[in-house]
């Protein structure tokens, strides 16, 4: 290694991104692992978790929409959007107002799909996050913190 380049930490493990990175991609893999099992990627979950969401507020929810409400790139949500609709757990139909817009929705399927996947989720996220024991719910308000500071409200 070079010794010419120096780092502001001896270690790593002592910068916040790195760890964080590092987190995430355990986190990741932890998940990965047990969506793989209901055949559908974390992305896709999320994504109809978004529309979900979205859909129990009422109204027509459009591709724009869930990009906004899971802070995302809308080339990304077409794609995966096809993706899904092609798997028949969403479907499209033309907006009544947008001409340029579709009104996306779960189908039953995708609704039981997503109700499977909300358990999955929620118990991966136990079992990960559940070693912090009583620090989870502060760790838990440092990420909101971290969130609600960074976050534009504006899906790239």
């Amino acid at each position: 290694m070079s010794e010419s380049v120096e780092f502001p930490f001896k270690a790593p493990e002592e910068s916040s991104g790195y760890l964080l990175w590092q987190v995430t991609m355990l986190w990741q893999r932890a998940m990965k692992r047990e969506l793989d099992k209901l055949d559908i990627t974390h992305t896709q979950f999320v994504l109809m978790a978004a529309l979900g969401w979205l859909s129990k507020e009422g109204g027509n929810v459009t591709q724009i929409d869930i990009a906004n409400h899971s802070n995302t790139d809308r080339m990304m949500v077409s794609k995966v959007l096809r993706t899904l609709e092609d798997k028949k757990v969403i479907k499209r139909k033309d907006h009544p107002v947008d001409t340029r817009a579709k009104v996306i929705s779960l189908t039953s399927s995708g609704e039981e799909l997503l109700q499977s996947a909300l358990k999955v989720v929620g118990e991966v996220d136990n079992a990960f996050f559940d070693t912090l024991g009583p620090y989870r719910p502060i760790v838990d308000i440092n990420l909101k913190t971290l969130f609600d500071t960074h976050n534009d409200g504006v899906a790239k």
